[in-house]
């Protein structure tokens, strides 16, 4: 058997072991509380249109000047519950937000609308 036939066979690909080291509960479970972890801490919520301004350290005169409108509308903004969400995603894109979308959960099943599709087209 040549050297090269030996070490083919003694080669493990990295999935097969990391299932191998996942089927410890012990590792499994650890690995469970880093995700679990991390996705809390990759998660901020927040539950009015001003925090999002204001975790970006902006004011309403600067979220204004970048929609190119009053101060007085992007106050007005932030008080209303019924948005269009052309106007919740220029709001957004004003606040230097990313990647703006909604996410629902339906059966299990995570749906995200990407905003953007709402922008106004030229």
């Amino acid at each position: 058997m040549t050297e090269n036939n030996k070490a083919r066979r003694s080669f493990r690909r990295g999935n097969e072991r990391i299932a191998q080291v996942a089927a410890n509960p012990a590792i499994a479970e650890q690995v469970e509380q880093v995700r679990e972890a991390t996705a809390r801490t990759d998660l901020v919520f927040v539950q009015t249109l001003a925090e999002i301004r204001k975790a970006g350290d902006l004011t309403q005169t600067d979220v204004a000047r970048a929609m190119g409108v009053e101060q007085a509308a992007v106050s007005k903004i932030e008080r209303r519950h019924d948005l269009l969400l052309s106007t919740l995603r220029e709001y957004l894109a004003a606040t230097g937000a990313q990647h703006a979308r909604i996410v629902v959960e339906k059966d299990g099943v995570e749906v995200s609308l990407d905003l953007d599709t709402f922008a106004d087209r030229p």
